[in-house]
Parts: C-alpha cells; sequence; structure tokens
C-alpha cells in the first residue's frame, strides 16, 4: 500500500506573526538598564534588607525585568557623605543617604534630618512631608543638582547608652556619636559627639570610644548588635523625621520609559507608606524581644533634663531656618503647624 504526503505549505502572514510574537520577548531580555546602587546602611542594618532589597524586589518585579538593581552596602564604592554628589554627577544611578549627609548642598537637609524635640509622633512628621509639601520642598530643592529625592520612611531616633542618664550632668558627661543637625543640638546641649561610620559604631562603644550613639531606633540598635554593649535605650525620640531617603540620577531615571518612570515613582511614594508603618510595628516588637532576651531597659529622661534639651532645641530650629529662603518658609510652616497642635 502507497502513502501519498502533501506538503503543509504555510501563508507568510502566518510565518510573519509568529516571529513577530518571538521578537518582542527577544528584545526585551536583551534590553535591561542595571543601576549601580551605594547605600548608607551596613548589610547588616535591618533597613538594608527591609527597605532596599524591598525596593529593588518591587522595582525589577513591576517593570518586569527592564530594571535591575545591583545593591552595594555602605562604604562598598564610596564613604556615606560623598553617595549624594556620586548620584548627582551619574557615576552611579541611585544611593541611600542620610539628609545630613547632603547639607553642603542641600538648606534643607537640617530640617529634614529632624529638628530635635519638634514632632512627638510618626503620624505628626508623616502629615508634614506628604500632606503639608515638605517632600515637594526637598524635591524641588534637590532637583537643582539633577537628583530626583524620595523619603524612604518616617521613624524616631533614639539613642542607646551604656549607663543610664539620671541628671543633667549624667547628660553633659556623655560621649555621643551622632550626624547631621542632630550633631549639632547634642554638641550645643553639652554633650561631646563625634562622627563614626555604621561598620565602626559597635567597636567604639564596646571599648568606650563613645557612651552612646543613635542608628535609628530600636531596630537598627538591635541590628547592629549595639546592645550586647549598650542595655539603655533612651526615651522620648531625640526627633521624628523621614532620616533615610532614597535618590536617583534625573538623566538615569528619564532615560527610562515614561512608564518606567512612573513605575519608579510609584514604587517609591509607595515604599514610604508601607515602610513607615511596617517600621513602628517592628520597633514594638523589637523592644519586647531585646528587652526579654538582652536585659535592655528603657531609660525615659527625667523631666527636667527633657525641658532643657527642648529648650536647647528650638534654637537650633531658628539657625536651620536661616539657611535659605526655603528653609526660612518650611520652618515658619512648620512651627504653624505644631502650634496647631498644641505643641508651641
Amino acid at each position: 500500500m502507497k502513502f501519498m504526503f502533501k506538503k503543509l505549505l504555510v501563508p507568510a502572514s502566518l510565518v510573519a506573526l509568529a516571529v513577530s510574537a518571538v521578537l518582542p520577548q527577544m528584545a526585551t531580555a536583551a534590553d535591561v538598564t542595571k543601576w549601580r546602587v551605594q547605600s548608607h546602611w551596613p548589610s547588616a542594618s535591618s533597613s538594608y534588607k527591609d527597605s532596599l532589597v524591598r525596593l529593588k524586589n518591587q522595582i525589577e518585579q513591576r517593570t518586569e525585568g527592564r530594571l535591575e538593581l545591583q545593591l552595594f552596602e555602605s562604604g562598598a564604592l564610596f564613604k556615606p557623605q560623598e553617595t549624594f554628589n556620586a548620584v548627582s554627577r551619574g557615576i552611579i544611578q541611585m544611593g541611600t543617604i542620610s539628609p545630613g549627609y547632603a547639607q553642603d548642598k542641600m538648606t534643607l537637609a537640617g530640617i529634614a534630618s529632624g529638628l530635635p524635640f519638634a514632632f512627638q509622633n510618626v503620624w505628626e512628621a508623616s502629615y508634614f512631608h506628604k500632606h503639608m509639601g515638605f517632600e515637594d520642598m526637598l524635591r524641588d530643592e534637590a532637583a537643582q543638582y539633577g537628583v530626583y529625592w524620595s523619603t524612604d520612611k518616617v521613624y524616631p531616633t533614639e539613642m542607646v547608652v551604656k549607663k543610664p542618664i539620671n541628671s543633667w550632668e549624667d547628660f553633659t558627661k556623655l560621649k555621643i556619636r551622632s550626624s547631621g543637625a542632630l550633631q549639632k543640638f547634642l554638641d550645643e546641649a553639652g554633650a561631646s559627639t563625634t562622627y563614626l561610620p555604621g561598620g565602626e559604631l559597635y567597636p567604639a562603644l564596646d571599648t568606650g570610644v563613645v557612651d552612646g550613639a543613635h542608628w535609628g531606633a530600636v531596630q537598627g540598635a538591635a541590628s547592629m548588635s549595639f546592645y550586647e554593649v549598650a542595655k539603655f535605650h533612651v526615651r522620648p525620640a531625640l526627633n521624628i523625621a523621614g532620616t533615610d531617603v532614597i535618590i536617583i540620577n534625573q538623566k538615569a531615571l528619564e532615560k527610562l520609559s515614561e512608564r518606567d518612570q512612573e513605575i519608579v515613582k510609584q514604587v517609591l511614594d509607595e515604599q514610604f507608606w508601607y515602610r513607615t508603618n511596617e517600621y513602628l510595628y517592628q520597633e514594638q516588637v523589637t523592644l519586647r524581644k531585646v528587652m526579654a532576651e538582652q536585659g535592655v531597659q528603657v531609660n525615659t529622661l527625667p523631666d527636667d533634663v527633657q525641658k532643657r534639651l527642648r529648650e536647647v532645641a528650638q534654637k537650633t530650629w531658628e539657625e536651620e531656618g536661616q539657611r535659605s529662603d526655603k528653609a526660612a518658609e518650611a520652618l515658619k510652616k512648620l512651627k504653624s503647624f505644631l502650634g496647631e497642635l498644641g505643641y508651641l
């Protein structure tokens, strides 16, 4: 028996359709934009994973892999204080900083770092940033340097100390690691301060180079192992502020498609609210854990010490307002807000 086979003829239009369906996938796989990201957080810091790694995952997922972030921990490429300039000049495309690291450029940096003893609750700082226009003011000033500015989260900054503070004399004897506007405030209040990068903080506390330090609040201190050598967690907070910031080179951002630019901005905006709320939750959980497992005690400052610190703090506010017209405008807006809340 013989079988007759006929050639199957495929129309050229179908061939073209099949090829066009494959080509976009091939082009997408080849067209990946990679950004180098210098963090001011050591990899041991809780925010490195919870903020930066989360941001990387969200951006890469939402852009379907078209934008890839290559992360470098604090000091891997530059000193933390050099990151703003590196991003501004396009040496790297993205970074994370504390506003205090950009205070030589940003006249609003001192207010962004958190004026001491201003806000009493995290929601107040969040409202000031997002509803009263302070975030927009920061973004406008950073844009002058080719930088897109986005606050990562708002949270309290609280000290850890090796010995409890029970009097004004105890406070003025302290040697404290600090940075930005808080360092200036603590100096003017009578303590002795010094700046040290994150990687040097633990040995400095351990050996007595410093008696106390602030690195975020409870989570930051726990992630950096401070409670192994400093058992007293000081409250109230020195300040409540947007102490961590994500910065992006504006030209690098504009090279992305309009769709991906919008995705990046949306992810950054969502990050602010997600991380602010998550941080507060994790603060309470972490505090309970270190108190139970490491013998940490909350050291509430005596009323007279708090009063004297507030008096010094409000003098430093005025100095920050004198840095520029925009700083004066921001301070006026802040003082009006605090007055409405009954704090002034």
